[in-house]
């Protein structure tokens, strides 16, 4: 289960876990072609935001029905 799900314009992005000092070792994650990706040391989900003439939409995250 994922614990936070953070928006991107980036296909690469850093996570630290947050906390300062409290937080993981840094990893560069691929959000790759599905256009998200977990990280494997804190769970938070990374998900590729992308423009259109009709706004933002994010791509990787599907809505409820």
């Amino acid at each position: 289960m994922t614990s936070e799900i953070l928006e991107t314009k980036n296909m690469v992005v850093k996570c630290n876990g947050g906390g300062g000092v409290l937080g993981h070792p840094v990893v560069f994650l691929n959000l790759g072609t599905e256009g998200k990706v977990v990280c494997p040391y804190c769970s938070k989900c990374f998900v590729k935001t992308y423009s259109t003439k009709a706004g933002t939409k994010t791509k990787g995250l599907r809505r409820a029905s």
